[in-house]
């Protein structure tokens, strides 16, 4: 949640650390979805694939693919 609320913030590198430290698939998705506001694709696509849960299509807007992410956290 905290690396969530980091990256909604405008903090990437602060959520950056804590989700490259998590070994979670909803962590995974988070650093997908960070690799994919920095304009890494190939990155964003790799932790995609690892997380399972989503595609690096599934959402066109990574604020609500974050929100998205917290609702499932809760």
């Amino acid at each position: 949640m905290k690396a969530i609320e980091f990256v909604l913030d405008g903090k990437w590198d602060s959520a950056h650390e804590i989700v490259q430290e998590l070994s979670t698939s909803e962590a995974q998705w988070i650093h997908a979805v960070l690799h994919k506001i920095e304009g890494d694709e190939s990155n964003s696509r790799y932790w995609y694939s690892r997380c399972g849960l989503e595609v690096y299509e599934s959402y066109l807007d990574s604020t609500q693919e974050l929100k998205s992410i917290k609702k499932n956290l809760k």
